[in-house]
């Protein structure tokens, strides 16, 4: 990349300014990128992007559905635009519980499209910009359901799974080619506004020292971004000191 080139990030999935999505946008703001705020919400990503302009980085909202192919082109042709994209991130995802034998088919199929089906779109879109380049990191966010099922989260499961083992055939394709991807596992749940106001009976059964701090979990995709081609990591778990793994 030219270094007078703009750095570009592609950000999607990012809701609240008080969740995960966001604090990824600020931070890699924070490391000079012009941020690309991707969401199903306009008036989220608008406050997400104004508080980083404000605080002097650059950032620019796009609403955009990550099912949605014409939405994604939208996103892409404008960080394209803005300059080199260099980091994409998948953070999409609905952690939504279902009885298997009630399910509607389309609740399935729903859990699919946006875990899973969404990270295809994402991804092909962000390789066509990155791999011509020979330079760029993709980082899809997973769950501990990208491991191993259980009872009620079967949607969810499979979804999941499909999308981790995407993350794997990406990375053996596009990595030789210089782009690195990684899927990073979170194994609990995030301390931000989804369950702390979503469903705040659950954080408080689990505590402060229960919940995945979210600056923590941005630490280790900052670390990915950084790290040198010799010494790639694909696959990384985040979880906090008492969780049951």
């Amino acid at each position: 990349m030219n270094s007078s080139q703009q750095k570009v990030a592609v950000i999607i999935g990012v809701g609240p300014e008080n969740g995960m999505g966001a604090a990824l946008c600020r931070r890699f703001a924070n490391n000079d990128y012009h941020v690309f705020v991707g969401g199903r919400t306009f008036e989220k990503v608008e406050t997400v992007a104004s508080n980083i302009n404000a605080n002097g980085g650059k950032a620019t909202p796009v609403a955009c559905d990550a099912t949605e192919i014409d939405t994604l082109d939208n996103l892409f042709a404008q960080a394209a635009d803005a300059g080199q994209i260099t980091l994409a991130i998948y953070n999409a995802g609905n952690n939504m519980p279902g009885d298997f034998l009630t399910m509607e088919p389309e609740f399935f199929e729903k859990c699919w499209r946006i875990a899973c089906y969404g990270g295809f779109l994402f991804s092909q879109l962000a390789l066509k910009h990155m791999a011509p380049n020979e330079e760029g990191t993709l980082l899809f966010t997973g769950a501990s359901a990208s491991m191993r099922g259980k009872p009620f989260f079967s949607a969810f499961t499979a979804a999941k799974a499909g999308l981790r083992a995407l993350a794997q055939s990406l990375a053996r394709e596009f990595g030789p080619k210089g782009v690195h991807v990684a899927h990073v596992v979170i194994d609990g749940a995030i301390d931000g506004d989804r369950i702390n106001k979503g469903r705040p009976e659950v954080a408080e059964a689990l505590g402060k020292e229960g919940l995945v701090d979210i600056e923590g979990i941005v630490d280790v995709y900052e670390m990915l971004d950084k790290q040198p081609s010799r010494a790639w990591t694909h696959e990384i778990d985040v979880r906090t000191a008492t969780e049951n793994f």
